[in-house]
């Protein structure tokens, strides 16, 4: 039996602080599932550099970091087209505007989308979003669910694999 794939959409990679949270659950969703974590993709990582350290024109700078942006975000595109499922982190003030789009994406072309929020603070439109109704309603609308903590989303998505969770 094939193992199903999961895209792991967050603003994780960015800050050396979240780093090793994203890290850990990819290695926990990884012992069900196949983890397409974009930040794991390093295939770009030479024209992002080769971006920042230009010190040409203007117009030449813009144009590498033009071309670094729309490879990643067909990427990312492609690998959600390619998973199973959608995990999106929500953890912040604010849900991260590239995970949130990722999310809606994914549920546009019909993909189960599960959102996990272990930050504590209240944010959202109301106290029952969670977070933004919008995001809360792409995650249950595609028959997913909002959860707030790493061990509920491991078993809801070992219950979604199909196998029994281990004791």
């Amino acid at each position: 039996m094939t193992m199903k794939s999961i895209y792991l959409a967050s603003p994780l990679g960015f800050a050396d602080s979240t780093r090793p949270f994203m890290e850990g659950l990819a290695r926990a969703l990884g012992e069900h599932f196949t983890v397409l974590n974009p930040w794991d993709n390093h295939e770009f990582d030479r024209d992002l550099k080769d971006a920042n350290a230009e010190q040409g024109e203007y117009a030449r700078r813009m144009a590498l970091f033009a071309r670094f942006n729309r490879h990643v975000a067909q990427a990312n595109e492609e690998a959600i087209r390619r998973c199973d499922l959608v995990v999106g982190v929500l953890d912040g003030i604010d849900v991260d505007s590239g995970t949130a789009s990722e999310m809606g994406f994914a549920y546009g072309i019909g993909k189960r989308v599960y959102g996990l929020r272990t930050d504590f603070r209240l944010t959202g439109d109301n106290i029952a979003a969670g977070v933004n109704l919008q995001v809360r309603h792409w995650i249950e609308a595609s028959g997913g669910r909002y959860l707030t903590s790493v061990d509920d989303l491991r078993a809801a998505l070992t219950a979604e694999s199909g196998e029994s969770r281990p004791g």
